[in-house]
C-alpha cells in the first residue's frame, strides 16, 4: 500500500517531500494508517486532533490515545476543543457539518500558523464511493458523481486510492494500534445507514458493487471534465455578472438542449434546491415577475432575463426617508451622496453622466428629502413638457422589479428632483437666469444597473 500512495501523491501532485504537512488524525484507523504511511514515506508530519466532545469519555479517550502516538514516535502535535453541539444550535446546522465547519477552519489556521504545505485527511476509496451514493440521494448534480475531490484548497486526501480492505489488512501487517468510534455502527447518521445498511444491500445483489463503484467515480470524474468544458461555453454566452446581479439571457439559455443541466450549474452556487431549480426551469416561459428565494439570493423571472441578486442587497420599498440640509456636503447614509455649490460665475461643465447632475439651487425646498420611489410618483422629465408617471417611465427603461426596489428619488418639497442615476426633473434644470448652481454626486456602486 505505501508504493501505491507514493505513486498517487506523485501523479496527482499532492505533496511535496521537503515541507511540513499537517495530517489530521482522530484516533482510528484510517487516520492512523494515513500518519503511518506519510511517516514511513519521509514526509514531515505534524499530527493535528479535534475533540468534539460528541462520546463523553470516549472523546477523551481519543484525544489521549492521539497524543500518546505523537510523544511515542517524537512527531509535532497539535490539539483544539469544540462545543460542537453549542455551535450546530447557534448556526442551525446539523452537527455533522458543525463538526466539519470547525474543524476545517481549525486545520485551515494551523496550517498558516505553521506554514505547511497542506493538510492531508484520510478518506479513501470507500468514503469516495459512499459520499457518490449520499450525493446521488440528495439531487447534487454531476459535480457530485464525480465523490470526494483529491484535493480541495490546501486539503489533500492520499489515500483515495486505497480501499477500506486494504487500510485494515495494512493496519494488522504493519501491528499498528488504533481506537473505534462506538458511533460507527449507529445508523443515525446518513453516512452510517449507506455504509452498514445500503451498501451491503447493493453486494447481495452483485457482489461487485464497490469495485463497480470505484470505476463510476473515476469515468465520472473524466466525464464531468469533458461536461464543465461545455457548460462554461454555453454560460459565457448565456450569463452576465454586471455589479450586484448575475443576469441569465432566457431565450439563449432555451436555445441549449441541456438548458436544465446549464441552469442547475449556474444557480446550485447561489444556494437555490435541485427542486427550486426545476420550479425556476418550468417559469422560463411563463409570465415574467415571479420570484424564487434561496437561503442567500433572490431569483426574479424578468422578461428577458433571469436576474439573481443577494438578498442582503435588496432595499426595502418602505426604507425611511432621508432628509438634506442645504449645508450638507456629504451624506453617508443610504449612500455616499456628495454636494457642492457653484456660483454661476465659476467654471464648470453640465454633467452628462448618470453619478452626476448639476441643478438651479435657487428652484430648491430645503431640506431636500431623499426616498425611494412610491406607486402614484409623477416628474417632468428632462427635456419634456409634460409630466410622467415614474412607474411609465421604469417600464420606458426596461427595469426589472428589482432594479425598480433599488431605485430612489431625490425630493424638493413634493417634487422630484432627480430620479438618482436616471433622469432629473426638467423643472430644475439650469437657466440662462441661474445664480447659483448644486451639484451632486453619488458613488456608482449605488446606481440600478
Amino acid at each position: 500500500m505505501i508504493q501505491k500512495v507514493k505513486s498517487y501523491i506523485q501523479s496527482c501532485q499532492l505533496l511535496q517531500p521537503a515541507e511540513p504537512v499537517i495530517v489530521a488524525v482522530s484516533g482510528g484507523a484510517d487516520s492512523v494508517a494515513l500518519w503511518h504511511v506519510l511517516d514511513t514515506l519521509g514526509y514531515n508530519c505534524i499530527i493535528a486532533h479535534c475533540n468534539f466532545h460528541l462520546r463523553g469519555e470516549e472523546s477523551d479517550r481519543d484525544e489521549r490515545f492521539v497524543r500518546q502516538l505523537a510523544t511515542d514516535h517524537d512527531v509535532p502535535f497539535f490539539k483544539t476543543d469544540f462545543n460542537t453541539t453549542a455551535y450546530a444550535e447557534q448556526h442551525g446546522i446539523s452537527i455533522e457539518m458543525a463538526a466539519r465547519d470547525l474543524r476545517y477552519d481549525w486545520f485551515e489556521q494551523l496550517r498558516q500558523d505553521l506554514h505547511a504545505q497542506a493538510i492531508a485527511v484520510a478518506h479513501h476509496a470507500d468514503d469516495n464511493i459512499e459520499t457518490l451514493l449520499m450525493n446521488l440521494l440528495r439531487g447534487t448534480g454531476l459535480r457530485g458523481m464525480t465523490g470526494i475531490p483529491k484535493r480541495n484548497g490546501w486539503v489533500v486526501r492520499p489515500l483515495l486510492a486505497c480501499s477500506r480492505q486494504e487500510i485494515e489488512h495494512y493496519i494488522a501487517e504493519q501491528h499498528l494500534h488504533f481506537v473505534t468510534d462506538s458511533t460507527n455502527k449507529s445508523t443515525d447518521y446518513k453516512r452510517n445507514k449507506i455504509r452498514n445498511v445500503l451498501l451491503p444491500l447493493l453486494e447481495d445483489i452483485n457482489p461487485a458493487t464497490r469495485q463497480t463503484l470505484y470505476a463510476t467515480v473515476e469515468r465520472m470524474n473524466d466525464a464531468y471534465e469533458l461536461y464543465g468544458q461545455a457548460i462554461d461555453l454555453i454560460k459565457a454566452e448565456t450569463v452576465r455578472t454586471t455589479g450586484h446581479s448575475t443576469n441569465i439571457d432566457i431565450e439563449k439559455l432555451l436555445h441549449h438542449n441541456a438548458y436544465r443541466s446549464v441552469l442547475f450549474e449556474v444557480l446550485q452556487p447561489f444556494g437555490f434546491s435541485p427542486a427550486c431549480i426545476q420550479q425556476v426551469a418550468e417559469s422560463l416561459q411563463g409570465e415574467s415577475g415571479k420570484r424564487f428565494y434561496s437561503d442567500t439570493h433572490l431569483l426574479l423571472k424578468d422578461r428577458q432575463y433571469l436576474v439573481i441578486q443577494k438578498r442582503n442587497d435588496l432595499r426595502n420599498l418602505s426604507a425611511k426617508p432621508y432628509l438634506i440640509d442645504a449645508d450638507c456636503e456629504l451624506l453617508q447614509q443610504p449612500f455616499r451622496l456628495h454636494m457642492k455649490r457653484i456660483g454661476r460665475d465659476e467654471q464648470f461643465r453640465v454633467s452628462k453622466t448618470r453619478d452626476k447632475i448639476h441643478v438651479d439651487f435657487d428652484k430648491l425646498t430645503f431640506p431636500l428629502t431623499l426616498r425611494k420611489w412610491q406607486e402614484g410618483d409623477v416628474f417632468q422629465p428632462f427635456g419634456m413638457k409634460g409630466k410622467k408617471k415614474v412607474s411609465d417611465f421604469f417600464i420606458d427603461c426596461k427595469l426589472n422589479v428589482i432594479e425598480k426596489e433599488e431605485c430612489w428619488l431625490l425630493l424638493s418639497g413634493n417634487e422630484i428632483v432627480w430620479i438618482v442615476g436616471l433622469r432629473t426633473d426638467d423643472r430644475f434644470k439650469i437657466t440662462k437666469d441661474t445664480r447659483q448652481i448644486l451639484e451632486l454626486k453619488v458613488d456608482l456602486a449605488a446606481l440600478p444597473k
